[in-house]
């Protein structure tokens, strides 16, 4: 019991915590993203991120899910006597690094085979190789902070994702200074992912006096392959789900598209940090919390649905509000990114959501159907680029993001009451609220952005927006005092 509330205790900690390092990461990443794109013109762009795409769907199969096993199989064994549970513990992380080990050589060679069957141009193929050592590195990385994550925390984690963008935004515009081309810009990734993979192993070694070396136990691994499987499923279809958009628009359009619609991209990537940071603290609280306290579950999810449609409901108008001079911020040649920008902030408040809700069906036992929900999804997908894409190009991904992403949404919220009994009474409040508050600032924020500096506007506009949601009472000071305090601890 005393360990239930330590980590009730330490959620609004590590979120606070995590959240504060993501929006570093995020807005470094960013910066890092806005001087590739005025430095560099929409066709280099798209070849560059076409192959980081390639390698990231291709990088689902040496994780094949299990992080998230890692993790919560890591957060049960606290439940053991301190013995058994250390055991345990590295026999989980020895047999994990050992699958995927195996995993990642196995993944290595498909990449290499599917850039010589797609016949791409040679510097892509060669993008695409230096690209896969950062793809293995990472994989590595993640199975470290997943142990981690299943110990309750997330500061290392923290320190580890700005180091890695610190990294690569000093290196990268070292190499933009000197005008060495795409090659050396991939390195750097791999040269971060290189520095993060020695801190994570090198805490987990020593930090967490844990073997970081792989051994076999016939029964964990074969357990941990067990639970792996729907996880694996999922993550592989939503990892396609999100890259494979780029590579048609390479197949079907051509890499200035891709280019074009990495602006968009990019902008909802980033901005992802939000529910990530929630779902980094909750997946493992909703998995105790399913065992142990439902009623905790409940008001945990509605906090987290509540506080996501706050957040996303002004970013998503507001970017459609001022996109044409947001694009101004990278350069006339994309001046094509506006609309499919404004179509995909549209499905913003729909992906935010799907956060909470795939993670509390990962959480609650439900992973086969969350993964049943992403292949349809998935298909979706697929079939709507298909059609889209070679009529409308960027516009047409960007219209097939905004469909999928409701149509994960409604499957997911179906699904929901089956698991923990939501009080809509808790919810439907704070998001006519929410709505209110956000329509007075985009009226604000779209009439005036002729007439003062854009980020005049968004000081304005974010006041109005919150003055309002606080005038309607969709938070409290109470609200207010509980994040700054959590921020303080």
């Amino acid at each position: 019991m005393f360990l239930f509330f330590m980590k009730v205790a330490n959620i609004a900690k590590n979120t606070s915590f995590f959240t504060f390092a993501l929006i570093i990461q995020k807005v470094i990443s960013f910066s890092y993203f806005t001087i590739l794109a005025r430095n560099l013109n929409p066709a280099d762009l798209g070849k560059f991120y076409l192959a980081i795409s390639i390698t990231t769907i291709f990088a689902i199969i040496i994780d094949i899910g299990l992080a998230n096993v890692l993790t919560r199989e890591i957060s049960k064994t606290f439940e053991a006597s301190e013995k058994n549970g250390d055991t345990k513990r590295r026999k989980y992380l020895a047999s994990v690094i050992l699958i995927k080990i195996i995993l990642a050589f196995l993944t290595c060679l498909l990449v290499v085979i599917f850039a010589q069957i797609m016949a791409y141009p040679e510097l892509v193929k060669q993008l695409v190789y230096i690209s896969i050592l950062a793809m293995v590195l990472d994989s590595f990385t993640m199975t470290f902070w997943a142990y981690m994550r299943g110990f309750h925390v997330l500061k290392y984690e923290s320190v580890g994702v700005v180091l890695f963008q610190l990294i690569v935004f000093s290196l990268g515009l070292t190499v933009l200074h000197f005008d060495l081309g795409l090659k050396p810009l991939m390195s750097v990734m791999v040269l971060a992912s290189v520095a993060n993979f020695a801190f994570s192993a090198t805490l987990t070694k020593f930090k967490f006096e844990t073997s970081i070396l792989p051994s076999f136990d016939k029964i964990i691994v074969g357990h941990i392959l067990a639970l792996s499987i729907p996880f694996a499923l999922y993550a592989i279809l939503q990892r396609v789900y999100m890259y494979l958009d780029s590579v048609l628009l390479s197949s079907l359009a051509g890499d200035e598209y891709v280019g074009l619609y990495q602006i968009a991209f990019k902008i909802i990537f980033a901005l992802q940090f939000l529910p990530m940071a929630f779902i980094a603290s909750l997946y493992p609280a909703f998995a105790l919390y399913y065992k142990e306290n439902k009623e905790q579950l409940v008001i945990s999810f509605e906090r987290a649905i509540n506080y996501l449609v706050i957040i996303s409901l002004p970013i998503a108008l507001g970017v459609i509000a001022l996109a044409d001079k947001i694009i101004l911020i990278f350069k006339a040649e994309y001046t094509d990114a506006i609309l499919p920008l404004q179509i995909v902030m549209l499905s913003l408040p729909f992906l935010f959501i799907n956060f909470p809700i795939g993670s509390l069906m990962n959480a609650c036992d439900r992973q086969k159907r969350n993964t049943i929900h992403m292949a349809l999804v998935l298909v979706l997908s697929v079939l709507l680029n298909l059609v889209l894409i070679p009529k409308y190009q960027a516009i047409g991904a960007s219209i097939t993001v905004l469909i999928s992403n409701f149509f994960m949404f409604i499957l997911g919220i179906v699904v929901v009451p089956s698991i923990a009994k939501i009080r809509l009474k808790k919810v439907l409040p704070t998001l006519f609220k929410a709505l209110v508050a956000v329509l007075a600032m985009f009226s604000f924020a779209y009439y005036m952005k002729e007439n003062i500096f854009i980020f005049i506007n968004i000081t304005i506009s974010a006041i109005i927006y919150v003055g309002t949601l606080f005038v309607l009472k969709g938070f409290s000071k109470d609200d207010i005092g509980s994040v700054l305090k959590s921020l303080k601890k």
